[in-house]
């Protein structure tokens, strides 16, 4: 039998040297995508996981299959109604890409095809659209193309009517842009090019070049991004400039496009907020006045400054305000409490006010798609763990729902009752209780042999709320239990959940997952010899953190595209992300933060000891975490680890941050993970 080894990276020592501190990366010069030489090596790593898996290939076929076999291809959303048309996105059997139609006044009127992805797509290893936009008068749509993976768009106009591309073409942009009223100025983002910070706002006229597009607003503050978008009011445009701790907006009359911005309230380090205008006032979700969990304020749209803003729902100490819907005679709420999502509908009379009852504790549910201001209608939708994804439109006058659409479960063998979901608590070492979700068949016995992949993200206050999956399923009836750690550095208990997870407090992340773990193995749902984990991104630097300070617990570790080179990455204000990451991470330009980064970074923190089997996944063209942190994570791990277990790198050479663009490509990434795990469980069918 032929020994297959793994590639080595040659050594090349480079010397960082930050507060007297010495570095040596023995692997800094990957940071090179146009070297031929790191391509190659790429390269190499794809080739050995492809060998390492070749007995799995067969198996990973089928299992993208059978997950395909539970989509319905030929699917639709369900239409929403805006300025007189009804907008629907669907898919057809067998294509990779959504189509996006419309019907004028009626859905029996007949389809008009704005854009079909899979036409446009042609050609393209990687293909996404975004930021389609109509012009007030239904005429024309903006819309945005990237065929790399970078989220670098280059923005086009149609004419709908004649189904003509302008000439018009706009380039480096995120994406997004906005009409305003005159059906012939077009507002859009500007990205830097090297750093891709959305950090410019442009005016541009219909049949111009872009080459003329006067500069509205610049963000000079490079740990702050910007954004522009029209309220549903249609009355303003509104420009955002955010970072972590602190928002600032300026809004301009949509009718008068050529006149200046103006600053609805300063930016004052530390103060967030967002606005929605309604009638005559602007209402005010913040954190002002020590708001940690946040509260909603109003002002006259004629005085918008913090000191003419009053309350309209105070600050609570134990419900997260997240955002609000606004509607003529009512206003939700969607709020968090004890780690679930609530809507709370609120007649504007102030009588009579209720909740949207939700039974289970392993749910989701989120307003959609609410454009008009003057209906009794609220569309939401809901899931989870066990229940697919539901659009539902709810009677607020009446308190009656119907169900738009419910998600469907082709193949013939799903039942929701076949399943268990359910809430549990850790104990973390400092005494925190941490919710986790858990879902499994309901005839699996609770004595430690079981199969288990805890998932878990932890970072920038970003909840992670159960939702329902037909992919899961493929691990689910094989026996696998799931479990969604809520660790700290989310916002699923509220602000302080965050704040107790970030910065100086960011190893609160890692031991929360880790004494989840523990409290798994501790009531038998599962053993180390039958734990994995599994995170992306920034849950990726859980991931290489986690296998450093408690290999001994997981079998197998799947990290997606991983941060794991946290020190080095923040140091250089050149990639695209980090200034505007240093109230996440902190500045490692400053003593305090450098030495407690440095004490968890996973790449700087990799020692002599065995390590689990890992799966590590990464994109060339991504642009959120460079391929080069895992690339040069694995390289090093091949050298120190003691152990004998699987340790792949699988690089995408087509794509980004978010991997695969189609539909089914997507899910051959999925079905390789989920491969990896169940041929460590020695299941292979």
């Amino acid at each position: 039998m032929t020994t297959i080894f793994p590639p080595v990276a040659k050594i090349i020592p480079h010397t960082l040297e930050k507060h007297n501190d010495i570095r040596i990366d023995n692997y800094y010069w990957l940071n090179d995508r146009e070297n031929p030489e790191v391509i190659d090596y790429l390269n190499k790593e794809n080739d050995y996981y492809n060998e390492m898996t070749s007995h799995t290939k067969d198996f990973q076929k089928s299992l993208f299959e059978e997950m395909k076999s539970r989509i319905k291809e030929d699917d639709q959303s369900v239409p929403y109604l805006y300025n007189g048309y009804y907008y629907i996105t669907r898919f057809e059997i067998g294509q990779d890409y959504p189509i996006y139609s419309r019907k004028k006044g009626s859905l029996e009127a007949p389809e008009e095809i704005m854009f079909n992805c899979n036409e446009m797509a042609k050609g393209n290893a990687y293909f996404q659209l975004g930021g389609v936009s109509v012009s007030p008068d239904n005429q024309f749509a903006t819309f945005a193309v990237d065929t790399k993976g970078r989220r670098i768009y280059t923005i086009r106009v149609k004419n709908l009517l004649t189904g003509e591309i302008l000439p018009d073409t706009i380039e480096n942009t995120s994406g997004g842009s906005v009409w305003a009223n005159d059906n012939k100025t077009i507002f859009y983002t500007n990205q830097d090019k090297k750093t891709l910070r959305s950090d410019k706002i442009f005016k541009h006229n219909l049949g111009t070049d872009s080459k003329d597009d006067a500069l509205v607003f610049h963000e000079k503050d490079d740990t702050f991004s910007v954004y522009i978008y029209k309220e549903k009011s249609k009355k303003y445009l509104v420009i955002g400039s955010s970072s972590t701790l602190t928002s600032e907006y300026r809004t301009l009359n949509a009718n008068t496009p050529n006149e200046a911005f103006e600053v609805f309230q300063p930016r004052v380090r530390g103060l967030e907020y967002s606005i929605s205008h309604f009638e005559d006032h602007f209402y005010i979700l913040t954190n002002k006045d020590e708001a940690t969990n946040f509260k909603l304020m109003k002002t006259p749209e004629n005085a918008t400054s913090k000191e003419n803003w009053t309350d309209v729902i105070p600050h609570r100490e134990e419900v997260l305000l997240e955002d609000i819907e606004i509607f003529k005679e009512y206003l939700v709420v969607e709020e968090r409490a004890n780690g679930l999502t609530q809507l709370r509908i609120m007649p504007w009379s102030g009588k009579g006010e209720y909740y949207l009852p939700f039974e289970s504790e392993t749910y989701s549910a989120f307003t959609t798609t609410n454009v008009d201001f003057d209906t009794d209608i609220l569309r939401y939708g809901y899931q989870s763990l066990t229940t697919p994804s539901s659009v539902i439109d709810f009677n607020m006058k009446g308190k009656t729902k119907e169900i738009k659409k419910e998600q469907q479960v082709l193949g013939g063998n799903f039942d929701k009752n076949n399943y268990t979901e359910k809430r549990i608590w850790a104990t973390a070492q400092d005494g925190t209780k941490v919710p986790i979700s858990i879902v499994h068949r309901k005839d699996i016995t609770q004595n430690g042999k079981n199969p288990l992949l805890q998932y878990a993200y932890g970072s920038y206050g970003y909840s992670m709320d159960c939702t329902f999956s037909t992919t899961r399923l493929s691990l689910l009836d094989r026996g696998f239990i799931f479990a969604i750690a809520h660790i700290r550095g989310g916002e699923d208990l509220g602000r302080p959940w965050y704040e107790n997870g970030k910065l100086l407090k960011k190893k609160n992340t890692f031991t929360d997952f880790i004494d989840c773990s523990r409290f798994l193995i501790t009531e038998e749902y599962t053993s180390p010899e039958h734990l994995y984990a599994e995170g992306g991104s920034a849950g990726g630097l859980l991931m290489g953190a986690v296998v450093n300070a408690a290999p001994e617990l997981y079998h197998g570790v799947i990290a997606q595209v991983p941060f794991v080179d946290v020190i080095t990455t923040m140091l250089d204000d050149s990639i695209p992300l980090t200034t505007g990451e240093y109230d996440e991470w902190g500045n490692p330009n400053e003593k305090e933060y450098y030495d407690y980064m440095l004490s968890y970074s996973p790449y700087d923190n990799i020692k002599k000891q065995n390590y689990p089997n890992m799966l590590i996944t990464t994109g060339l063209h991504d642009s959120q975490v460079q391929y080069w942190e895992p690339a040069k994570w694995i390289a090093k791990l091949r050298t120190l680890k003691t152990d004998t277990n699987l340790l792949y790198l699988n690089t995408n050479m087509d794509a980004g941050h978010g991997g695969a663009s189609g539909r089914f490509e997507a899910l051959k990434e999925i079905a390789k993970e989920f491969s990896f795990l169940l041929d460590l469980e020695g299941i292979l069918k």
